[in-house]
């Protein structure tokens, strides 16, 4: 997920309560040299503020493919098993996207009062340590008067403090390590998002989504949200894509939740094009029930 640099765009939501309606072009191509099972996450997610009105996915050569849901948050999961060979897999869709007003006088909301289900997001993970950032969080932010002005503090410190930098992280890298080489990609920029909000008490997760550049070429682009007010907010310390033009594909506690691609065996990718664009006409009225199984 190397997540090309684009113009910076607003931060926050559309002021009104619009819609807006995406087609999505999603290609991934690999070679595969043995006997290898695949588990993808690029279904846009069917929930939320989104509605999946129709979709597609094709599998160049036809193979067996299983789509099921995660029980909470309701992002899917596509399993293939596949043998040597070349292999291509084409999902399009259309989702409608009904757009929340940004509360910038959102407030945080006491662990006393969180649901049940959100008490995860509080809890440190493999790549947020939260713990161990904690000191400088609270530091840097803990002065601060709570609610989502803190959260955007948050965002222009990461953005102001960490280079955009293609290749200076790898898959392993975490939001300590971030934070130490000042550098990184989307995902890294999330990461350490999540974390410090962690670090200070309010739950945060990692989205994945498709997003639009104004530098080609395109890639899966990842946020955060954060708890305010009762209500998940977006917020993108890249400032790569407007916020309103992501649609979300998978919510998590970390990269690890919401990797694109899982790849047990032998296989290379050799061509990805996770394209997304406004719809040329209008959506329908009704939406479409999202595969489930094939």
């Amino acid at each position: 997920m190397a997540c090309r640099l684009a113009t910076t765009s607003n931060q926050t939501m559309s002021d009104d309560h619009a819609t807006k309606t995406f087609d999505i072009d999603c290609t991934l191509s690999y070679d595969i040299t043995g006997p290898t099972d695949f588990l993808f996450q690029v279904h846009a997610l069917h929930g939320l503020d989104q509605e999946v009105l129709k979709e597609s996915l094709v599998l160049t050569p036809p193979l067996p493919q299983h789509v099921y849901a995660d029980p909470t948050v309701h992002h899917r999961f596509l399993r293939v098993q596949a043998q040597s060979g070349p292999l291509q897999l084409h999902y399009t869709a259309q989702v409608r996207r009904t757009l929340r007003p940004t509360d910038t006088s959102a407030a945080e909301v006491a662990i006393a009062a969180l649901p049940d289900d959100l008490l995860h997001n509080l809890m440190p993970t493999r790549y947020c340590e939260s713990d161990h950032l904690s000191r400088a969080a609270q530091k840097l932010f803990g002065a601060l008067p709570p609610g989502y002005g803190r959260v955007a503090a948050v965002v222009d410190w990461i953005h102001t403090h960490v280079e955009y930098l293609v290749g200076s992280s790898q898959p392993t890298t975490t939001a300590r390590d971030v934070f130490v080489q000042r550098a990184g990609v989307c995902r890294d920029f999330a990461h350490l998002g999540v974390t410090f909000c962690r670090a200070l008490n309010i739950p945060a997760r990692l989205v994945v989504g498709y997003a639009r550049f104004d530098e080609p070429p395109p890639d899966f682009h990842a946020v955060f949200e954060a708890y305010l007010g009762g209500h998940w907010v977006m917020f993108d310390a890249t400032r790569m894509s407007p916020l309103d033009e992501l649609v979300r594909i998978a919510v998590g506690r970390d990269a690890k939740d919401v990797a694109f691609a899982t790849i047990f065996g032998p296989a290379v990718m050799t061509a990805m094009s996770p394209l997304i664009s406004p719809a040329a006409a209008a959506a329908p009225a009704k939406a479409a029930v999202p595969v489930s199984a094939a």
